[in-house]
Parts: C-alpha cells; sequence; structure tokens
C-alpha cells in the first residue's frame, strides 16, 4: 500500500502579494493506492486456502493479519509519513456466539416423498440422520448451503467491520489472505449444470467416467452399514449361501426377464418384464420364478458385515410372508397359483441397517399352449423403521413447490391423485394393462394395437377412449408438484377436444377415436436464481377415423403423444452497474473564483491554485483508472 500526501499553500489573493505575511492553509490530499491484481475478488470457498489460528469475526479490532515474528518487523518508512506496526491481538468471538456457516435450508427441493426419506437429500428431515453424510453417497444439488467468499491480501487489513464472519485463509502459494464469509441467498439455491454438447461429450465422459460394471464383492472387509445404492446381502440357511436380493428387469424391445438385476438399498421402484416359455407343461411346477417359496424362503442380512458370520441370527432378518401363497398345481390343460406380481417392503434405521422385510404375492393361471407368456411385476418399497403405514403409502412429490423436470405429471380424478400414464405394449405389439407415466418437461409417443370385440358402436368407442387416456380418466392436472388432492386451488382442469361428428357424411359410420395428443403448457415463475415450473394449461387432442359397421375390424392401432409448451415469459434484462456521483462541498472553488477574478497584477500569485486544482483533478483520475 502507498499512502502519497499532496500538499499546497495558499495566499490571500492581493495586488502586492509579495509584501505582506502570508496566511498560509495546508491541504493535504491523500490517495490510498491499491497496487494492481490486490483488489477484492469475490470467490466461492478458497480453494485450497488453509485456515490459520487468526479468525477475525464481526467487530475485530486491530486485526492482526500477521504472525507473531511478522508482527515485529518493520515496514520500510516512507518520507514523510509514520510508519505505524500493527501490535498481535489474538481475536475472540463476541460474548458465547457462534457463527453457523451452514444453517438449515429454508425450502428442501428434493424432498419429494411425504413422510418417507429421499435418497441424497441431505436436507430431509424424514431421514433422522444427524450425519447424512455417512448414509448417502453424495448431496443432491440444493439440499445443502453453499458458501461464499470474498478475499484479499490480509497485509491490506488492519480493522474489520464486517458484519459477516471472517477468516484468515492460507492459499497454495503461501500467501495469507483475509476473507469474509458472505451470505449470498443466489448461491443457496439450483447450481448451474454443465452443458454438454458433442465437442466436450468424450472429454467429460473420460474425465469423470469410470468402469461400466464393477464386482459386487470386493477384496477388502465389508462395510459396517448400507450406503445409498448398495446391493442387498440375503442368506439361505438350507445350501449356507450368501447372495443377493434380486429384482428382475425386463430387457430388450419385447422386455425379457433379466434375474441378475440386484435390489439397490434405498431404491424404491417397481419393474416389469415377461416370460416366454417353450413347454409350460414342464415349467408350471420346476422354474423358481413361478414359485412364491422361492421369495421368501431366504434372510436378509441387517448390514453389511454380517456377511462375515452369516449363521449369526443377530445379522438376520427374515422375509414376513403377508398375503397368501399356494404352490404352482398343473390340472389338466392349467398352470395354476403361477407368481405374477411380488411385492417388497423393506423398513429401515439409518446404519443400523435392515430391521424388518416382508413380501406380498400375486398369483394368476396360465393355459399350457405353445408360445405361452408371462407378465411378472417387481415392487421395492423402503420407509423408515416403525413408521406409519398411512404416511409410507402417500404419493410421493414431483417437486417441492415447482416440478422437477423427469418426475411424473400429477393427474386426479375426485379426490384421488396418481400419475397421467402413456400407452404401452406387449412384447406381441398388443394393447398392455400396464403403462409408460407421463415426465414432466419431456417430449413421448407410444402406440400398441388395441384387439376390438363385437359391440356396438358407443361401446366401442368407450372402450377405445378409456384405452387411450387410461383408467381413471385424468379430469386435472396439478400446477405445482407439491399439490395437495384435498385443495382444490392447487389442480387445473384439463381441457377436451373431441373428434366433429357432424364433419361426416356417412350414416352407417362409426368414428373412432385412434390417436390422443396430451399438450401441456407451462412456465418458470419465481426468482432468476430459484426458478420453479408449474402447468399453466393441459389440453386433451383426439384424433379419429371412421369405420363402417359392415367392416369386420379386429384389432386398431393407437397412438399417444405427449408434448411440453415453455411459455415461459423473460423479465428484462438488468441494468448496468452504479456510476460513482462525486459532490463537492459548497462554495468548494471560491479561493479559485476570486484569485481568477483579479486582474492581471494578481496572476504572480495564481500559481498555487492551479497547483491544487491539477493535484485534485489527477487523484480523481487515479482513483477511476484503478
Amino acid at each position: 500500500t502507498r499512502l502519497e500526501t499532496a500538499v499546497a499553500y495558499v495566499g490571500p489573493a492581493g495586488l502586492d502579494c509579495p509584501m505582506r505575511t502570508p496566511q498560509l492553509a495546508l491541504l493535504q490530499v491523500f490517495l490510498l493506492m491499491f497496487p494492481d491484481g490486490v483488489w477484492p475478488q469475490p470467490s466461492s470457498s478458497p480453494a485450497g486456502a488453509v485456515p490459520t489460528s487468526l479468525d477475525l469475526q464481526p467487530g475485530t479490532v486491530g486485526g492482526t493479519l500477521q504472525s507473531s515474528s511478522e508482527a515485529t518487523a518493520t515496514r520500510p518508512a516512507m518520507p514523510g509519513i509514520s510508519t505505524v506496526v500493527p501490535t498481535l491481538v489474538t481475536p475472540s468471538a463476541p460474548g458465547n456466539r457462534t457463527v453457523d456457516l451452514f444453517p438449515v435450508l429454508p425450502i428442501c427441493v428434493c424432498d419429494l416423498t411425504p413422510g418417507a426419506c429421499d435418497i441424497n437429500c441431505c436436507c430431509d428431515r424424514d431421514c433422522y440422520l444427524l450425519h447424512p453424510r455417512t448414509v448417502f453417497s453424495f448431496c443432491l444439488p440444493g439440499s445443502v448451503r453453499s458458501s461464499s467468499w470474498v478475499c484479499v491480501d490480509n497485509s491490506l487489513i488492519f480493522r474489520s467491520n464486517s458484519p459477516f464472519p471472517s477468516r484468515v485463509f492460507m492459499d497454495s502459494n503461501g500467501i495469507r489472505q483475509f476473507c469474509v464469509h458472505v451470505n449470498n441467498s443466489k448461491l443457496n439455491y439450483f447450481q448451474k449444470l454443465q452443458k454438454v454438447n458433442a465437442t466436450n461429450f468424450q472429454a467429460l465422459a473420460a474425465e469423470f467416467g469410470g468402469e461400466s460394471f464393477t464386482s459386487t464383492f470386493q477384496t477388502q472387509s465389508p462395510l459396517s452399514f448400507y450406503r445409498a445404492g448398495d446391493p442387498i446381502l440375503t442368506y439361505f440357511p438350507k445350501w449356507s449361501v450368501i447372495s443377493l436380493l434380486r429384482q428382475p428387469a425386463g430387457v430388450g424391445a419385447a422386455g425379457l426377464c433379466a434375474e441378475s438385476n440386484p435390489a439397490g438399498f434405498l431404491e424404491s421402484k417397481s419393474t416389469t418384464c415377461t416370460r416366454f416359455f417353450k413347454n409350460l407343461a414342464s415349467s408350471c411346477t420346476l422354474d423358481s420364478a413361478l414359485n412364491a417359496a422361492s421369495y421368501y424362503n431366504f434372510t436378509v442380512l441387517k448390514v453389511p458385515r454380517g456377511m462375515t458370520d452369516p449363521q449369526n441370527m443377530e445379522f438376520q432378518v427374515p422375509v414376513i410372508l403377508t398375503s397368501q401363497a399356494n404352490a404352482p398345481l398343473l390340472a389338466g390343460n392349467t398352470c395354476q397359483n403361477v407368481v405374477s406380481q411380488v411385492t417388497y417392503e423393506i423398513e429401515t434405521n439409518g446404519t443400523f441397517g435392515i430391521q424388518k422385510v416382508s413380501v406380498s404375492l400375486g398369483q394368476t393361471n396360465l393355459t399350457v399352449e405353445p408360445g405361452a407368456s408371462l407378465q411378472q411385476h417387481f415392487i421395492l418399497h423402503f420407509r423408515a423403521f416403525q413408521q406409519s403405514t398411512a404416511a409410507s403409502i402417500t404419493s410421493p412429490r414431483s417437486g417441492n413447490p415447482g416440478y422437477i423436470v423427469g418426475k411424473p405429471l400429477l393427474a386426479l380424478t375426485g379426490d384421488v391423485s396418481y400419475s397421467m400414464t402413456l400407452l404401452r405394449s406387449q412384447g406381441n405389439g398388443s394393447c398392455s394393462v400396464n403403462r409408460h407415466e407421463v415426465q414432466f418437461g419431456v417430449n413421448a409417443i407410444s402406440g400398441c394395437k388395441l384387439r376390438l370385440k363385437k359391440a356396438d358402436c358407443s361401446h366401442l368407442q368407450q372402450e377405445i377412449y378409456q384405452t387411450l387416456h387410461g383408467r381413471p380418466r385424468p379430469q386435472h392436472v396439478a400446477i405445482f408438484g407439491n399439490a395437495d388432492p384435498a385443495q382444490k386451488g392447487g389442480w387445473t382442469r384439463i381441457l377436451n377436444r373431441h373428434c366433429n361428428i357432424s364433419a361426416i357424411n356417412c350414416t352407417s359410420c362409426c368414428l373412432i377415436p385412434v390417436s390422443l395428443e396430451i399438450q401441456v403448457l407451462w412456465a418458470y415463475v419465481g426468482l432468476l436464481s430459484n426458478p420453479q415450473a408449474h402447468v399453466s394449461g393441459v389440453r386433451f387432442l383426439y384424433q379419429c377415423q371412421s369405420i363402417r359397421d359392415s367392416q369386420q375390424v379386429t384389432e386398431v392401432s393407437l397412438t399417444t403423444i405427449v408434448n411440453f409448451v415453455d411459455i415461459t415469459q423473460k423479465p428484462e434484462p438488468p441494468r448496468g452497474q452504479p456510476k460513482m456521483d462525486w459532490k463537492l462541498p459548497f462554495d468548494f472553488f471560491f479561493p479559485f473564483r476570486v484569485a481568477f477574478s483579479r486582474g492581471v497584477s494578481s496572476q504572480k500569485c495564481s500559481v498555487s491554485p492551479v497547483l491544487i486544482l491539477c493535484l485534485l483533478l489527477l487523484g480523481v483520475l487515479n482513483l477511476e483508472t484503478i
């Protein structure tokens, strides 16, 4: 820091200045000149900085930003300026007041499941975790508070008057930086994601990617507790075999069952797959996938370290059957009691692992015929230990409050809330009872073939309409992702545009719908730093075709389309930064006006005012260029 002093003498104006005793006025102009590169620069938490013991709290006096050895050193003296060496003073926090650099967030944007713990949501109070990072592999963006620091070289600071917490960091070059923690609310909302395109895709994949498949069992000792996404270990006492809890999933266009798909800890999800049988008569009683006992004749290890002593009953959790289940039976041309649905309810208790496991089974009958197939459903649901069942069955949110891209679009019929769905085809192309969920912000198209039964025109139209929009028929759509079914103001009515029957000039024709387009208008609202997506309106647009009553139509191709349209109105861009407005004291130029108003004889004494004016202008220019 360089301190410059400009001194000028001002004398009274007169015709004969040298003959009078001058009355001198001392005018000093102090200009604080910062060297290049030391101006305060804001930054996110100081990278590579190491905190020292010299932490300054708000209002610290005599900020000693030097060590004891540095404090005794003297600075080089400058001409005309006394050198002041700061003394070492140990800072102390005012009173017993503690500064919480990471306070609780006012809104938990990733809390999507009411009354249940959401994976990797470190601000979810339903997780009941003092240290979420010990269980979660990472914290979702927006679930932890970001911090902002403004740092300068500590040699420039002698007194801290900042109302925010301050601290001295040591950067990677060994230079101490005085940093002030700023409560910047804009940093505590959504973080800006990286833009991926064709040019940087390979570089990002190589930098952050890893092996696609990793070994299930590692050579190192097992963990003391499950982490989110870890495979769940099972133990078969009859054969003394350790295995994994499986959740078969569909693979390929036909959705064939992949048996090796493991269930992930705390990952509540459902899968559907199809099994084809060459000889159902022999597979009926021999295939373990059709036998109900294969889904509960084992125990679940409470924690991974239980695999070191699997026979210890302390680590074993039995699987409780909560529904009636009979063994498969081949009766004539029918295979009875085959498993069509498996639902696991798993209760967890943080780092204490799995506490309770229950399973309910659904069974059906299959006709023995060539090319017989079976569609199975596997559901896993995790909830906190001793949590009420009513809270666990509450439908999850699609945002809090605004919709999150990829989450289900919520629909309402009466007082029942559910996810809006699309058509889904089976392996043979026919329409399936199970349907695809409509994901917010994701345009989609799906189709299938519906086999028609002999019926009159009105019944045929009703059947096709129900197939297109699903059962029950959606009446309202949630405006925000956390809409409450009991609050009707949080839902918007769906507009319907049916086919124009009067446009057809055929009296013996039946007009049937063949396509449904779901048009969703949505927009961002709220702050630019924390935008929230909401639905403005939804319309069902049907397209129809006519068939004659005499035509023997056995099947019809149906199509559903979802189209999301962003109607966000962008605000005006922010104005420029404020500029300096220099104001001078009242009648500041009085000495100069008096001096220059005299005649030629006074020009001998006008050197001092001109010099003062030049120094002032020079100082102003220096401050503006720094």
